[in-house]
């Protein structure tokens, strides 16, 4: 029987926590990426930001654009790296009608919310967002805060 790989790491590369503060998230994809070989190596090593990142539908596809993949010094001696290219996620035609379907009405946008591991694929987890207003936003912090502050009390045992 083979062994399973019981590694350390997380399957998670890279999340977008500011995605959870500005943005509702009414619905989530799960899409695969286009990558070069540099871009997997630095993405093994943890190298990702997605907090910038937005999906923009093209021509029937769909595109990360402003992420940026650091690439390693050791990896890519020997090809010409730019960390902000554009991506291409790799999407059902099913699935790229109903986020172009969304993106086109007023008020939605496409976002990514997390690269993750998938076996030995790269997956990208984007997001069909409306944005927050700032009492949306107050309002979760309030909320947020509450239960933090609950949890303190039951630990206590309601002194």
């Amino acid at each position: 029987m083979g062994k399973k790989k019981t590694g350390g790491s997380s399957a998670t590369i890279a999340l977008n926590k500011r995605a959870h503060h500005d943005y509702f998230i009414d619905e989530r994809f799960e899409a695969g990426l286009q990558l070069q070989g540099w871009e997997v190596k630095s993405l093994r090593a943890g190298r990702a930001s997605i907090v910038n990142g937005y999906v923009l539908m093209k021509n029937g596809e769909a595109w990360l654009l402003g992420s940026q993949f650091t690439p390693l010094d050791a990896a890519c001696t020997h090809t010409i790296c730019d960390p902000d290219r554009t991506r291409k996620l790799l999407l059902n035609q099913r699935e790229i009608d109903k986020i172009t379907g969304f993106a086109n009405r007023k008020g939605f946008t496409v976002i990514p919310l997390a690269l993750y591991w998938k076996g030995s694929w790269v997956k990208c987890e984007i997001g069909i967002c409306r944005g927050k207003k700032d009492y949306d936003k107050r309002e979760d912090i309030k909320t947020r805060d509450w239960a933090r502050e609950h949890q303190r009390i039951m630990k206590r045992g309601g002194r």
